[in-house]
């Protein structure tokens, strides 16, 4: 036992064991070299040299060396360790392929249980309890749209292309809200040939009006905002952390003192920051140019909200919390320059006013309104108003000349006005009320689906002109 432990540690592909180490007992294997096999490097030799030497055919001893050729233990040796060496390669490839299935498969499930979990909630109206308390199905689509838009841009507020995970989230989750809209139809009359000729006029479904015409635009839109974030992959501005310049400016605080200066109530966005000789031609007008599709978009999203929203239903509990007078909604001075014979502009109107912020700007366009609908409910006094639709279809029969009528129709220029000057401003009490109380699965998704595209679109135009800004400020400082 001795001698072979000695045998192990003196073990090279070299060595050629002497007489001694051998058993001296057993004369018949004194010209059989023998290894041992408690070394790892003499168990793998020995192990190929064993398994070459059963299947070989029996031969006379005498054929046999009386010393193994040293020549052949590297090569066999060798080798083994790359046989070993290529098989622990291949277990480790199949180990990471495995991994990725498996990392794969996890991610699978991850996002199925995600859909599983807000479908779910869809079906339950937003009441985990299930005892029925939930909104409607309307409001929960109309919910789901906006929440799925916070949790893919509330944290984006940088020109760059969306994460391909968001991306997919996006386009994904959209797809599947949107779904619904494929089995709103109406019935339209179709003409078809029988094969004697006879002409048959058969109903024939089709998406209904509202959605057939403004779904594809607003999927239309959705790709034109998503390829704007796309064009801004290779870009000449960066972006500073909060409460931090970029390592690779060169220039002081300057770009956050303007911004500041500029919004200081958004001091949660990023502040861009561009060369100190400012943006190259080619790059500024990129970002003009995308600035314009961008806001071309906003118009047409915030056109389109415009028109669900106007076609949605009234609620009676908006109706019934109007004032009995528009004058004591509006104030002394607006109503007295609205009941001004000639000149009425709303412009000048605005501007006397001097509205300081969008709150002052979102009170006086609730005001507004309802003053508008108190002048008009008045106006049909006259009839009877089992709805709303009603009211609409008698409006065209009312005395043009009549105060009420009047003094509705430049309310309504006035707020339109208004909304004009103050693109960024918030629904008012009767669009709040409307989405709240509307039950229209159709008008729910066109009406959240352009709402969150317009506020893509608008964010959009204020990053580029944030960027512009701080080109034009560089570019100033410079000269």
């Amino acid at each position: 036992m001795d001698n072979s432990s000695n045998f192990d540690e003196i073990s090279e592909p070299s060595y050629q064991p002497s007489p001694s180490s051998l058993d001296q007992n057993d004369q018949s294997t004194v010209e059989t070299p023998v290894y041992s096999t408690m070394s790892g490097d003499s168990f793998m030799f020995g192990r190929t040299y064993s398994e070459t030497s059963a299947f070989s055919d029996p031969i006379d001893d005498n054929s046999y060396s009386s010393e193994p050729s040293p020549s052949h233990w590297p090569v066999t040796k060798s080798g083994a360790q790359n046989q070993a060496m290529f098989g622990r390669l291949e277990m480790k490839q199949q180990k990471q392929v495995v991994d990725d299935k498996l990392d794969d498969q996890e991610s699978v499930d991850l996002q199925l249980e995600t859909m599983k979990e807000r479908f779910s909630k869809l079906l339950l109206g937003e009441d985990m309890s299930g005892s029925g308390k939930g909104v409607c199905t309307a409001v929960t689509i109309s919910n789901a749209i906006t929440n799925l838009y916070a949790t893919v841009f509330g944290q984006n507020l940088r020109l760059e292309p969306l994460k391909p995970e968001k991306k997919s989230m996006w386009k994904r989750e959209m797809d599947c809200l949107l779904s619904l809209c494929d089995y709103i139809v109406e019935f339209i009359p179709k003409s078809h040939n029988l094969r004697d000729g006879t002409a048959l006029e058969v109903m024939e479904s089709r998406p209904r009006s509202d959605i057939y015409i403004n779904l594809p635009a607003l999927t239309k839109l959705d790709a034109m905002l998503i390829e704007v974030l796309d064009s801004f992959q290779d870009r000449e501005f960066w972006y500073a952390e909060q409460g931090s310049m970029s390592s690779n400016s060169t220039r002081s605080g300057s770009f956050r003192r303007v911004i500041i200066q500029r919004k200081e109530e958004k001091w949660w966005v990023p502040v861009p920051c561009v060369p100190p000789d400012g943006l190259s031609e080619k790059s500024r007008k990129h970002l003009r140019h995308k600035r314009d599709c961008a806001y071309q978009i906003h118009k047409a999203a915030m056109a389109i909200n415009s028109s669900i929203l106007t076609e949605m239903e009234i609620p009676h509990s908006y109706m019934a919390s109007l004032p009995k007078s528009g004058r004591a909604s509006l104030g002394d001075t607006i109503y007295r320059y609205l009941c001004t014979a000639d000149g009425f502009s709303p412009d000048h109107l605005l501007d006397c006013l001097n509205l300081a912020s969008e709150h002052e700007a979102l009170e006086l366009a609730d005001r507004v309104e309802a003053s508008m609908y108190t002048w008009r409910r008045k106006a049909c006094l006259s009839h009877s108003k089992s709805s709303w639709d009603l009211v609409k279809d008698l409006m065209s029969d009312i005395d043009r000349t009549d105060k009420n009528h009047v003094l509705a129709e430049r309310a309504e220029t006035l707020l339109f006005c208004l909304k004009q000057r103050y693109p960024e401003l918030s629904q008012t009490s009767l669009d709040t009320c409307k989405i709240q109380y509307n039950r229209d699965v159709g008008q729910a998704t066109l009406e959240s689906y352009s709402r969150v595209l317009e506020g893509l679109a608008f964010n959009i135009v204020a990053w580029i002109e944030d960027v512009l800004f701080v080109d034009k400020s560089a570019r100033t400082q410079d000269q």
